[in-house]
């Protein structure tokens, strides 16, 4: 299971003012575990930023300038997020910007659904909180995620956050402390730690395999237990079913 967690910075708000993408940030998640996988551009928009996206984000056109244009990573773009569910806080944003990139260079582009699934954490959040703020600085200090790099907005770190944010939200990569719980200790309760990120690099677990001495032990075993008793062995029922 793939999922590419995206976050998008952009020249202002209003795509249908001619507003451009800026910045793409993604990570890349399997089996809900951050790879170390991720693509991160900076795009030269080819027109002015608007003064309170720069107050949000930080980006300025001197410090684009010499960047890529979106025609230049579109189909490095495309491929990194082939066939995989992309995971966005409110989608419909960051996907209107993405299509209107799309279209600029082929006008018949179907959009970016056509190539990925999409999932919108703002709607799940919303499902989830209603009536109370769901973006996302409130859902980091609703499940306990550390955003306290975030002093200005960034897609590849807003990504990161979202990230586990969504693993937060759907049941977590989390861990807990089963020692030293203070009140309620050996009750069986335990204490979440919240989400750790687990490194690309963590060493695959070690999975023994029965030898061939093994098995005609335990088929020994079995045959013994059905003759006990009558012909019934119920490891054998199990394994049929």
């Amino acid at each position: 299971m793939r999922l590419i967690v995206l976050d998008t910075e952009t020249t202002g708000l209003e795509v249908n003012q001619g507003h451009r993408i800026i910045e793409i940030g993604c990570v890349e998640l399997v089996n809900r575990r951050l790879t170390g996988n991720h693509f991160h551009r900076y795009i030269n928009p080819q027109r002015d930023i608007d003064q309170g996206a720069i107050e949000v984000h930080g980006i300025t056109s001197e410090f684009l300038a010499d960047k890529p244009l979106f025609a230049q990573v579109a189909a490095e773009f495309l491929e990194f997020v082939q066939g995989a569910e992309l995971v966005i806080h409110n989608a419909p944003f960051d996907i209107g910007f993405l299509d209107a990139e799309l279209k600029r260079l082929d006008e018949r582009h179907p959009g970016l659904e056509s190539v990925c699934s999409v999932t919108d954490t703002l709607v799940m959040a919303r499902a989830r909180h209603p009536g109370q703020r769901n973006n996302l600085d409130a859902l980091c200090n609703r499940y306990t995620v550390d955003n306290s790099q975030r002093d200005l907005h960034g897609a590849l770190l807003d990504a990161e956050i979202l990230a586990d944010v969504y693993l937060a939200m759907t049941g977590g990569q989390t861990a807990f402390q089963l020692a030293d719980h203070g009140p309620g200790e050996g009750d069986g309760s335990s204490h979440s730690e919240g989400i750790r990120r687990l490194s690309a690099q963590r060493p695959a677990l070690a999975v023994p395999r029965a030898s061939a001495e093994d098995l005609a032990a335990h088929e020994a075993q079995l045959e013994a237990i059905a003759r006990a008793s009558g012909g019934t062995v119920l490891w054998r029922e199990v394994v049929r079913t």
